[in-house]
C-alpha cells in the first residue's frame, strides 16, 4: 500500500507517541542470560541490559524502522532473533554484524521497502530465514553466503515467479520452500532449473497461488519430500490441467484440495482431479469441499498409493479400486453411509473412519496386514462383535470402537482376534449375552478401556489378561465386593481407572495380585476411608487421585503407611473436616504440599458451605489455645454464631457483597491473578469479542489471558460468585465493551458496579473502556457511574479504519500489560 505525505506524517507521529508512552520498559527473562522477551514494549532501540551471552531474543512488535550497523549490540551467542512486526522498512549493509552466529531470523509483518545489497551475507551460519509478509517481489536474494540455509520461509508477499538463485544449488541442507499466499500464477521449465539440480528430497509449499498454467515438463526430475498445493488454483480446469504437467514429479506426500474451513463449492468439471494419475507420490491429503452431480472418481489416480488421507469429501460410495500398494487410509467427515469394502486390498494395514452422521459396518474380511482399525465416533450399533468382523484378519493389534452407540457380544467374541493389544470401547453401550470366556483369548492384551459402558462385572470377566498394563472402566458401577475379587488375575496392571463407579469402600483384599500398580484413579466416587492404600500390594504406587469423594479425614496411622513412592496424590474437593480433633491430619497436608495435586481446592469443611478455606491456612497453634477458652466465652461464641447464622441467611447477597468490599479485595500485588483482564460486555457483542478481541489478544505476543464469563466461569457456581471471583479478584485488569447492548443488560451494569468498587478500594485498579459504538450521552447516564467515568478517564474507541485499528490494539495491549 503506498501512502501519501500527510498519511505518512500521521503514522510517524503515532509512532512517536507510542514511542514516548512505553520507552524504558525492561525486558522479560526467560531463561537466565539465556532467553529473552522484549515483545509488545514499543521499544526503539536493543536494550543495553541485555546480556553478552543472551541466545534467543524476541523483539517484536516494537519500533525499529531501519536497521544498521549500530543497531545490535555485539551479541555474538546470539542464535534466534524475533523481529516480527517492527515497522522495518531498510536493512542496511552489514546490519547483522554484531549478530553474525544467528541460525533463525523472523522478519514477519515489517513493511520493508530497501534491502541492501548483500545485507544477509554477514550470517554465515543462518538456518532459518523468516521473510513473510515483508512485500517481497522477487526470490533474487543477495544470500550466497548463507550456504548452511535449511528453510526460507517467503509466504504472503508480491512474488510472481518461484525462480531461485542459481547459487541455492549448492546449499546442502536446504529443505523447505514456503512461498504460500504470493502471486504466482504461471511456472515454467527454467523457473524449476535450481529444485532440479537440488535433486534431493524438500518441501515445496505452493498452496494459496493463483497458479493458471504449468509448462509440461516444468517439475520432471523434480523430487520432492512434500508439496502443498491448497487451494492453488485459479479455476477447476486450470486446477486439472496443472496436474496434468506435474508429469515426471516424484513426491512423497502430496496436499491437495482446499482448507478444512472453506465453503462447500459445486463443480462442473468432476474429473478434475484426473491430472493426479501423471504424479508420482507415495502419500496424498485431499480435503475436498467439492461436489458435482455427476459421478467423481476421487480414488482412481491413487491406485499406487501407500497412504490415502481424505476429509470433508462428499462421497456416496467407494468402488472397487485395485490399489496395488496402499498401506493406510484414513476416511474423515465423508458422505459415507457404510464402511466400504475393502477387503480387496491385501497390503492394508491401518483403517480409519470417522462419521458426524450414523454408518453402517458389516465387516472386512481377508486383510492378513490389517493392525490398526479405528472406528470411533461413528454412531455404530453392532449387533454382533467383534472376531465374527473381521474374518481373516489375524494380525489386529489396536482395535478401537469407542464413542459408538450400542455393541453386543456373544460368546468369546474375540476368539479369532487374539494377537490384540489395544482395546478401546469408551462411551459406547455393551450389551454382553454370555460373561463367560468375554476376555478369553486376549493374552497379548495391554490397553483396555470399558470406561462409561454401563457393563456389570463378574468374577471371570479380567480372568485372562495376565499381561494389561492399563485398565479403564470409569462411569461403571460395581455393586457389592466385586472389586476385592475381579483384579486379582491382573499381575501386569500399571495404570487402573475405576473413577466414578459409585465406590463406597475398598476392601483390604481388592488389590491382591496387582504388585506393579503404579497410578490409581478413584476419582468421584464416594469414599470416606482411605485405609486400603496400606496394602502390600500398592507400595509401588507413584500417583492417587482421590478427588471429589466424601473424605474428611485420614488417621495418623493410615498416613504413616502411605506408598513411600508417591509423587502425585490428589485429595482435592473433599470436605476435609479442619477441627482440632484432625491437628496430625492438617499438619500432614501442610507438609506434603509438593506432592498434593489442586492445592486450592483441598477445602475445609465449615459450617457455612459457601466458605472459602484452604486447609493449609488452618492455624494448628489455634488448637493449643482453645482448651483456655471459659464457659462463659464458649456461650457467646455460641450465641454469636447463631445470630449471624441467621442474619447471613437472611442478607447473604449484601453481606457477601460488603465482605469483599471492605476485606475480600486485594491488589494483584497480593494475590496471584489467574487472569490479566476481565471482560465485561453483553451476549449481543460475543461475537465481536471472540473474533476481534480474543483473537488479537490471546494468540498475540505475549498472549494475554482474557477472562470470558461463557468460557471460564465455573459451572454449578452462582453468577454474581463467579463474577466476583473469576472475573474482577481473578484478573489484573477489567475491559469494559461499551455499546447499546451493554447499557441494556442489567447483568453489565452490575459487573460495572462492582468493577467500580473495586477501584474505590484499590485506586489503582484500571478499569479500560471500550466504546465499541457510540451510545448517546443521556444512555450513559442509565448505567451507575459510566458517565463520570468516560468525563474522567481516557478510553478507547474501536474503529474498522486500519491504521486507526493498529493504534487501537497498540495501546489496549500495552493498557492491560502495564502494571
Amino acid at each position: 500500500m503506498i501512502m501519501s505525505n500527510g498519511e505518512r506524517m500521521i503514522f510517524l507521529s503515532s509512532i512517536f507517541i507510542l514511542v514516548n508512552a512505553g520507552q524504558g520498559q525492561e525486558c522479560t527473562e526467560l531463561i537466565k542470560n539465556k532467553e529473552y522477551s522484549c515483545s509488545g514494549r514499543n521499544l526503539t532501540c536493543i536494550p543495553g541490559s541485555l546480556p553478552f551471552s543472551v541466545a534467543s531474543l524476541d523483539f517484536s512488535f516494537n519500533f525499529l524502522t531501519s536497521l544498521h550497523k549500530r543497531v545490535f549490540p555485539v551479541m555474538l551467542n546470539l542464535q534466534l532473533l524475533d523481529l516480527t512486526r517492527c515497522y522495518i522498512r531498510q536493512i542496511e549493509k552489514d546490519a547483522f554484524y554484531n549478530v553474525k552466529n544467528l541460525m533463525t531470523l523472523i522478519l514477519t509483518g515489517n513493511p520493508i521497502t530497501y534491502l541492501a545489497p548483500e545485507c544477509l551475507n554477514s550470517l554465515y551460519k543462518l538456518q532459518r530465514l523468516v521473510l513473510v509478509d515483508v512485500r517481497l517481489e522477487s526470490l533474487q536474494l543477495q544470500i550466497n553466503n548463507l550456504t548452511k540455509l535449511q528453510d526460507l520461509k517467503v509466504g504472503t508477499n508480491c512474488i510472481q515467479s518461484m525462480t531461485l538463485p542459481s547459487f541455492m544449488s549448492t546449499f546442502k541442507d536446504f529443505s523447505l520452500l514456503d512461498l504460500h499466499a504470493n502471486n504466482i500464477s504461471i511456472i515454467r521449465m527454467d523457473h524449476t532449473a535450481v529444485l532440479r539440480e537440488i535433486g534431493r528430497n524438500m518441501t515445496l509449499i505452493l498452496s494459496r497461488n493463483p497458479l493458471i498454467h504449468i509448462e509440461p515438463g516444468a517439475f520432471k526430475d523434480v523430487i520432492l519430500r512434500e508439496l502443498h498445493l491448497l487451494a492453488a488454483f485459479i479455476s477447476f480446469n486450470a486446477q486439472k490441467e496443472c496436474h496434468k504437467a506435474l508429469t515426471g514429479l516424484t513426491v512423497d506426500k502430496l496436499f491437495v484440495g482446499r482448507y478444512r474451513m472453506d465453503e462447500k463449492i459445486k463443480v462442473s468439471v468432476p474429473d478434475y482431479l484426473e491430472g493426479l494419475c501423471s504424479i508420482n507420490f507415495n502419500e496424498i491429503y485431499l480435503v475436498q469441499k467439492e461436489w458435482s452431480d455427476s459421478e467423481m472418481h476421487l480414488f482412481r489416480c491413487m491406485v499406487n498409493a501407500t497412504k490415502i488421507t481424505i476429509k470433508k469429501a462428499y462421497m456416496n460410495s467407494m468402488k472397487h479400486i485395485p490399489f496395488h500398494r496402499l498401506k493406510e487410509l484414513y476416511l474423515s467427515d465423508t458422505g459415507l453411509s457404510v464402511v466400504p469394502f475393502i477387503s480387496h486390498i491385501p497390503s492394508l494395514e491401518k483403517l480409519v473412519m470417522k462419521s458426524p452422521f450414523p454408518i453402517t459396518f458389516t465387516g472386512v474380511s481377508d486383510l492378513p496386514l490389517l493392525q490398526y482399525v479405528d472406528l470411533s465416533g461413528n454412531m455404530l450399533i453392532l449387533h454382533e462383535c467383534c472376531s465374527i468382523l473381521f474374518p481373516r484378519t489375524p494380525n489386529i493389534q489396536y482395535l478401537n470402537l469407542s464413542q459408538n452407540s450400542e455393541i453386543t457380544f456373544v460368546n468369546e467374541p474375540f476368539s479369532a482376534l487374539d494377537l490384540l493389544e489395544v482395546l478401546d470401547f469408551h462411551h459406547t453401550k455393551l450389551v454382553i449375552v454370555f460373561y463367560f470366556g468375554f476376555f478369553k483369548h486376549l493374552r497379548n492384551l495391554k490397553y483396555l478401556d470399558i470406561s462409561y459402558t454401563r457393563v456389570h462385572f463378574n468374577t471371570l470377566t479380567f480372568q485372562d489378561l495376565h499381561n494389561l498394563t492399563v485398565l479403564k472402566m470409569a462411569g461403571n458401577s460395581f455393586s457389592g465386593d466385586k472389586l476385592s475379587y475381579f483384579l486379582q488375575n491382573l499381575t501386569s496392571l500399571e495404570v487402573l481407572d475405576i473413577s466414578q463407579c459409585g465406590i463406597e469402600k475398598v476392601s483390604m483384599r481388592s488389590f491382591t495380585g496387582t504388585q506393579k500398580l503404579r497410578h490409581l484413579y478413584l476419582s468421584r466416587n464416594k469414599l470416606m476411608v482411605l485405609d486400603f492404600l496400606t496394602q502390600p500390594e500398592l507400595t509401588h504406587l507413584t500417583s492417587v487421585y482421590i478427588d471429589k469423594n466424601s473424605i474428611t479425614t485420614i488417621p495418623l496411622d493410615v498416613l504413616q503407611k502411605l506408598p513411600m513412592n508417591l509423587s502425585e496424590f490428589d485429595l482435592s474437593s473433599n470436605s476435609i473436616d479442619c477441627s482440632c480433633s484432625q491437628t496430625d491430619f492438617i499438619l500432614w497436608i501442610i507438609q506434603k504440599q509438593n506432592i498434593l495435586k489442586q492445592l486450592e481446592n483441598i477445602r475445609c469443611k465449615t459450617f457455612s458451605a459457601n466458605t472459602d478455606f484452604k486447609a493449609i491456612d488452618f492455624d494448628i497453634d489455634y488448637c493449643v489455645h482453645k482448651k483456655r477458652l471459659t464457659i462463659v466465652l464458649s456461650v457467646i461464641c455460641v450465641t454469636f454464631v447463631v445470630v449471624l447464622a441467621i442474619l447471613l441467611y437472611k442478607f447473604w447477597f449484601y453481606v457477601q457483597y460488603c465482605f469483599i468490599l471492605f476485606s475480600g479485595y486485594r491488589s494483584p500485588g497480593q494475590q496471584e491473578c489467574s487472569y490479566d483482564a476481565f471482560v465485561i460486555f453483553s451476549s449481543y457483542d460475543e461475537a465481536w469479542v471472540m473474533n476481534e478481541l480474543m483473537e488479537n489478544l490471546e494468540n498475540g505476543v505475549p498472549p494475554i489471558q482474557l477472562c470470558l464469563h461463557m468460557r471460564d466461569f465455573q459451572a454449578g457456581k452462582s453468577i454474581a460468585s463467579n463474577i466476583i471471583d473469576e472475573g474482577i479478584m481473578g484478573s489484573r485488569k477489567i475491559i469494559v465493551v461499551v455499546s447499546q447492548h451493554f447499557i441494556d443488560s442489567s447483568w453489565c451494569r452490575f459487573e460495572f458496579e462492582l468493577a467500580q468498587s473495586r477501584f474505590l478500594m484499590e485506586r489503582n485498579a484500571n478499569i479500560i473502556i471500550i466504546i465499541l459504538e457510540d451510545v448517546a450521552e443521556r444512555k450513559t447516564k442509565k448505567v451507575f457511574g459510566l458517565h463520570k467515568h468516560l468525563k474522567k478517564n481516557t478510553y478507547l474507541k474501536w474503529s474498522r479504519d486500519p491504521l486507526s485499528n493498529m493504534r487501537f490494539w497498540i495501546r489496549l495491549r500495552k493498557a492491560i500489560l502495564q502494571k
